[in-house]
């Protein structure tokens, strides 16, 4: 991906958690790597083709100096977030904030702190069995939709299909969701889990009937194998409900695992289905 990069740009703000820092303030620098698609603007030659980095530099120091934090990784982390929704074609944004003159009874250069925030793709499987299942997927999308932290967001049709898993249950509305959102995969989970308790999921029998079932299928091309969370979910190949409508959705997807397409795995599990 191309970069902007912006080094030391020089702020006076009043970020601390000393009150001579938040009344006197001091001086800060911030560095920033900004990825974005330079292409369009690279042909074009137009300014409206590009991300104006002296807009960028504005923004940063007006964001420094109207807010106020305690603590550096705040104000690295809000300031990141604020630039990737100001600037929509940032599609990753690397954040230095230093702190040249922080109170430390020592000799030093520099205290800094640096983070890395950006937007990823991400598709999730939807899921409902009980009650007004439509009502269910369509509130959690919804939701979703209205969160700042998820942009850019399609949903597949709606397919109904059986119950997976051996318990005896009510047929399922199933569906598919991809979009570019801000949270970790950790953050994600406890995002996803809320809207689950926000329609009274409960999880008293395994693979069992529930208002809303929300699984992480994709995030980028991570894999990731933790006590509570794997990515890319371990059974999708296996799941005819998830493989179609997410089949419907990017068919050229290419699984990090097994290194086949979405495509491919449906076709390869409908194949076996008539064997």
């Amino acid at each position: 991906m191309d970069q902007i990069r912006i080094k030391n740009l020089r702020v006076y703000a009043y970020h601390g958690v000393y009150e001579q820092e938040k009344e006197k303030g001091q001086n800060f620098c911030v560095s920033a790597v900004l990825s974005v698609d330079m292409e369009q603007a690279g042909t074009s030659d137009e300014i409206g083709d590009a991300v104006d980095y002296g807009a960028v530099c504005l923004f940063i120091a007006e964001f420094m100096q109207e807010n106020r934090f305690d603590l550096l990784e705040a104000v690295a982390g809000r300031l990141a977030e604020a630039v990737l929704f100001a600037f929509p074609a940032v599609k990753r944004i690397e954040l230095e904030v230093d702190k040249p003159d922080a109170p430390i009874p020592l000799r030093f250069d520099s205290v800094s702190v640096r983070i890395e925030r950006g937007w990823h793709r991400v598709f999730i499987a939807l899921g409902s069995n009980m009650g007004d299942k439509l009502g269910y997927l369509e509130r959690a999308v919804s939701n979703l939709q209205e969160d700042s932290h998820f942009r850019n967001i399609k949903v597949s049709d709606y397919i109904e299909t059986a119950p997976y898993g051996g318990v005896e249950q009510g047929d399922f509305l199933n569906g598919v969701l991809e979009a570019e959102t801000l949270y970790s995969p950790e953050s994600l989970l406890v995002r996803l889990q809320k809207e689950e308790q926000l329609a009274g999921r409960t999880r008293e029998v395994h693979w069992g009937p529930r208002t809303l079932d929300l699984d992480i299928l994709f995030y980028d091309e991570l894999i990731l194998m933790k006590k509570e969370l794997t990515i890319p979910h371990p059974d999708m190949k296996n799941r005819l409900f998830v493989l179609e409508p997410l089949a419907a959705l990017a068919p050229h997807y290419v699984h990090p695992v097994y290194r086949r397409s979405v495509g491919e795995l449906l076709a390869e599990l409908k194949a076996s289905s008539v064997l």
